[in-house]
This record gives C-alpha cells, structure tokens and sequence, in this order.
C-alpha cells in the first residue's frame, strides 16, 4: 500500500461542467423542430441532435454547448441560431451514504452540496455513531483517495465541510469497514486531506 496526500479542487467552482448520465433541455429558438426537451447525455459524452448527429456535450458548461450548437447550425442549415441550454435532473450527482447514520441509501445532490448535506439527506448520524470518524471515499484520476473528517468540528465551525463529488462513498463511523481501511484511517490525521492510495 502506498498513499501519498494531494488536495484535490472542489468539484464544483460556480459553473457546473456537464457529465454523462446529466439530462438537459436545448432550445432553438424559432425552430421548435430542432429543440430537445429532455435528452440524457450518453456514457460517450455525447447528445444526439437533429441535423447535427451526434455532438460532444460532457466536460462543457451549458453556454459552451449552446455556443457549439449554435455555431453547427449557422455553419450548414441556419442564420443566426440562437440556442439555450439547461440542466433539467443532475443525474450524475450520486452520493452513497453508508455506516452509523438513520438511512444509509444513495441520494442525489445538487452541485455545490457539502459532506453535512449528503449527512442530512441520510437523516444524521445515529446515537451511537462515532461522529468524529468520518470517511469519504473518491475517485481520482489517479485511482481511489480518501479523507477523513470530524463531524462536530464541520458543526462547529473549525474544519473544513468538503463540497461533494458526483459518486462519492460518504461512510460514518469506521467499523462497517474493512480492517485495510481501518488501519489506513487510523493513521490519517482529520483534516479533510485527501490522500490517494494506491492498492
């Protein structure tokens, strides 16, 4: 096991980048034909629009979309083309809440929800749960990183309340764990640092 500690950027800095499985609306203004009202965003990153085929949508904020949109039909079949994009269900935000809390279950959030939204949404933690325990599992580009956090310190104030992840593993109190996460846990200082580790 080797773990080296890297802080990764919040997932979401004011304008939302779309990703697959996220259902947006495009419309066209004055060409009701050519607009879409729901249209899920494919595992390729890809929507398919009328005229256009098949056009890369993940990892472009909406008004980037509509721009690329726009400017593929100006260049063939329109004049002036004038296109909005909106986010109408954030299915890729999922966040899995597990361990000592009232209603383990996956929820989905919001961008820009915090570590103690994904704990509310699960109802709190129980009476027994050992709320200073904390774990959030991530997947990195460079493989699974983990962090560990108090939640009476996120209550007061004093720690940092991490912004979430879509896909995120949230898990409260370490004893549902694996004796591998266990001693990694213990040996990690709670001050939302991800580590990433490398199994």
């Amino acid at each position: 096991m080797a773990a080296n500690q890297t802080e990764y950027a919040a997932d979401f800095s004011g304008v939302y980048v779309l990703r697959p499985t996220d259902v947006i609306s495009v419309t066209v203004y004055r060409e009701a034909d050519l607009s879409l009202s729901d249209v899920t965003i494919g595992p390729d990153g890809e929507i398919a629009m009328p005229l256009l085929g098949a056009v890369p949508a993940a990892g472009q904020t909406a008004e980037q979309l509509a721009q690329q949109i726009e400017a593929g039909l100006n260049a063939r079949f329109l004049r002036n083309a004038d296109v909005a994009v909106n986010v109408v269900n954030y299915a890729s935000h999922r966040v899995t809440v597990e361990g000592a809390v009232q209603t383990p279950g996956v929820y989905s959030f919001l961008p820009g929800t915090r570590l103690s939204g994904a704990i509310a949404m699960a109802e709190g933690p129980t009476r027994v749960a050992a709320r200073e325990e904390i774990a959030v599992f991530r997947e990195t580009p460079d493989g699974i990183a983990i962090a560990k956090f108090d939640y009476g310190a996120m209550q007061a104030g004093t720690m940092l309340d991490p912004v979430l992840a879509p896909g995120d593993r949230v898990v409260i109190g370490t004893d549902g764990l694996s004796q591998f996460w266990q001693d990694l846990l213990r040996t990690l200082p709670a001050f939302a640092l991800f580590t990433n580790v490398n199994i």
